[in-house]
């Protein structure tokens, strides 16, 4: 483990050497189309997601998820955002409500300076990251609607590489699970939500219906190593591709030996919030989750993104329980990682937006502008 501790130190300063988006002449031509002035306007409403299922992980169990739908307008021009605040992230929709009252954009004549509108949000005060979040989605799509291109282009990926995304079957009685796998018939690969003493009965009941390719997320479920191994031995010869977050973020030293003896890749999720996180995670875990809620935003999963691709890691881009606005907002990274998590909006019966479609359980990006969202909902 020293190596590994030795490697955090060399490396440390490479949390601050990813690239942010610069001035390109695109950029500042739709900047000088507003004459560069025009105060932003923000506003936020509490909303509530039904789910289609109570969704259960090792910890919890719930049947709705609270959360906070944001716009920032200029000129007349809206940009959609979204905090989603599922129980273990410690936001509600009193604490967003809170925060977002406190955030004052008038000081800022143009949407364009993102990194300063950004840093001021982040610095407000600490925590916070998906109220954070909601005005970065936000300020993306509108910076995308100005310069009337999706957040894709801009950085430069490519639509055509984005991978299929996992579909979350949550921890149920065989009946419950037989009848989600077969609704999720369209879908490629499954996520099975596992961390408690049915684990095996859940693999098994999956496997008598499909023979498709599982991953698995523990929540950190597992406790011992020894009994991590086993299990991740066992899953290899079930199907299972990935295991995520196996044990307590907090035993560093455990997760890093199961990463160094296990048969599939294993990927830190609790563990890995933000960008300074990244480096923590090198050697520790094979891969890292990015989600939007985590890190406050496209701007820092960007940036998170690129990092996990220097030091040779596995990236996954995953979500909460969430809107097609947040869903489409992550989606625009997904022509870049291995795997994709982006079932959220697919979860829930009251969506308020149309964006990214899962079309033959492929991650499918459009070309409308900033997040590619149509509004089909009121709120």
């Amino acid at each position: 483990m020293n190596n590994r501790r030795d490697f955090l130190k060399s490396t440390s300063l490479l949390a601050g050497s990813t690239l942010v988006l610069g001035a390109s002449p695109l950029l500042v031509s739709a900047s000088q189309e507003f004459g560069g002035k025009g105060k932003l306007k923000l506003r936020f409403k509490p909303y509530t997601l039904n789910l289609n299922h109570v969704f259960t992980l090792s910890t919890s169990s719930r049947s709705t998820t609270p959360v906070v739908l944001t716009e920032i307008e200029y000129h007349g021009i809206i940009g959609y955002g979204e905090a989603s605040m599922p129980p273990y992230l410690g936001e509600s929709h009193e604490t967003v409500l809170k925060f977002l009252s406190k955030v004052d954009l008038s000081a800022f004549d143009d949407p364009f300076e993102m990194e300063n509108i950004l840093d001021y949000v982040d610095h407000l005060e600490a925590g916070n990251k998906a109220a954070k979040a909601s005005v970065d989605i936000a300020l993306h799509d509108l910076v995308g609607k100005i310069m009337k291109q999706p957040w894709y282009k801009i950085w430069g990926y490519d639509p055509s590489k984005t991978p299929n995304t996992s579909y979350t079957i949550g921890i149920d009685t065989p009946e419950m699970i037989r009848k989600k796998v077969k609704e999720a018939d369209p879908y490629k690969i499954l996520k099975v939500k596992l961390g408690r003493d049915t684990d095996k009965m859940m693999i098994e009941t999956i496997r008598e219906v499909t023979d498709k390719p599982l991953c698995v997320d523990i929540n950190q479920g597992w406790k011992d190593k020894a009994f991590a191994l086993d299990m991740a031995h066992w899953l290899h010869e079930k199907g299972v591709v990935f295991i995520e977050q196996a044990m307590p973020k907090e035993q560093v030293d455990d997760n890093a030996w199961l990463t160094e003896h296990c048969p599939v890749p294993t990927i830190g999720d609790e563990a890995v919030q933000r960008l300074e996180d990244v480096v923590k995670a090198h050697k520790v875990y094979s891969g890292i989750n990015i989600k939007l809620m985590k890190c406050t935003g496209m701007r820092e999963a960007n940036k998170m993104l690129e990092l996990g691709r220097a030091l040779g890691m596995k990236i996954m881009i995953g979500c909460m329980t969430e809107t097609s606005c947040a869903i489409s907002a992550a989606s625009q990274l997904a022509p870049m990682v291995d795997w994709a998590d982006l079932d959220g909006a697919l979860l829930i019966s009251n969506d308020v937006y149309k964006g990214m479609e899962v079309v033959n359980g492929k991650v499918t990006l459009n070309d409308l502008p900033g997040l590619g969202l149509k509004k089909i909902r009121s709120y």
